[in-house]
């Protein structure tokens, strides 16, 4: 897979002891960024806006930064919708910012050589990273087609894939290629995800949120509402100048920028807002997850700057 660079702190040149961390005694806040093409949108404003200088950059996998925030090894994550409910006493959900859909979401799919009602016990390869897009296929097959196949996980080679697996599930770039190259040329059906979700339920689904940490929230409440503040202009910026975005991402990929500027201003969505958390609710209640400690940002931050002796 060839990564869309988004330049990191350590990219650059050293900024000789002047930025914000240094000036105010402490780190820069470690904060994880998803190194698919989906992403691209919330980092690419982040050079343009100034604020790229003052965040530690860690590019990985959805599953890897969901699992480096839940150790503490990031202060702030996107992090998968499962990893999420599996940890919410430990973490707060900034709002207004996610990586999900509200219908087809082309990035996220189950490529299959029979009928999805077709797949009771046979091989399902997973070639995904993200908990989530898996968990949310594995609820569709069972749910709305009855199955209850043989999963296994490998890596994300399609053809590879279907020599041993009747379906696959696939996200991210591998499913952009899939979807858009590979399956058309080897005769395979392709279901979207999101759009499955859409019609299922009429809700929206949220496949990563952003998080801090609870405890990097009581320490550095500022650092938090500066950090969100800067995903949210740099989403913004990249929204603004979409078709610039997508020019510069189609230099390194195998989409041209037409496809990928209605990627980005079509199929995902950036946003987490009421109907963006109903549709994260009514994922958790139909996995069977508590929701019981999920909490935004903002109603925990306002006391913590109003009263600063709450930080103990």
């Amino acid at each position: 897979m060839q990564d869309v660079d988004i330049p990191t702190e350590r990219d650059t040149e050293p900024y000789s002891g002047r930025d914000r961390a240094q000036d105010r005694g402490h780190r820069r806040p470690r904060v994880g960024h998803i190194q698919f093409l989906n992403c691209v949108p919330i980092y690419w404003g982040l050079a343009r806006t100034g604020a790229l200088l003052d965040l530690d950059l860690t590019k990985d996998t959805p599953e890897r930064l969901s699992d480096a925030l839940v150790n503490g090894d990031l202060d702030i994550s996107p992090i998968t919708c499962v990893e999420y409910l599996r940890n919410a006493d430990q973490l707060v959900v900034m709002p207004d910012i996610a990586v999900g859909s509200d219908g087809p979401v082309l990035s996220c799919v189950i490529v299959s050589q029979v009928p999805l009602d077709q797949l009771d016990g046979r091989r399902v390869a997973l070639g995904s990273t993200s908990r989530t897009s898996v968990r949310l296929a594995q609820l569709l097959l069972a749910e709305q087609y009855g199955v209850q196949p043989d999963y296994y996980t490998c890596p994300p080679d399609l053809s590879l894939m279907m020599q041993e697996a009747d379906a696959a599930v696939l996200i991210g770039d591998a499913a952009l290629r899939a979807s858009l190259h590979e399956a058309p040329r080897l005769g395979l059906a392709v279901h979207d995800l999101g759009d499955m979700w859409k019609q299922w339920t009429g809700l929206p689904f949220v496949f990563a949120v952003w998080a801090a940490r609870r405890d990097f929230l009581e320490r550095e409440p500022e650092t938090v509402q500066e950090v969100h503040r800067a995903f949210l202009d740099s989403r913004d910026l990249s929204m603004e100048e979409v078709d610039k975005v997508a020019e510069q991402a189609a230099r390194w990929e195998s989409f041209d920028a037409e496809l990928l500027r209605r990627y980005y201003a079509e199929a995902l969505d950036f946003s987490f807002g009421d109907r963006q958390l109903d549709g994260l609710r009514e994922f958790a209640r139909r996995i069977g997850a508590s929701t019981e400690h999920v909490r935004l940002l903002e109603p925990l931050l306002e006391p913590l700057l109003a009263a600063p002796e709450l930080l103990g």
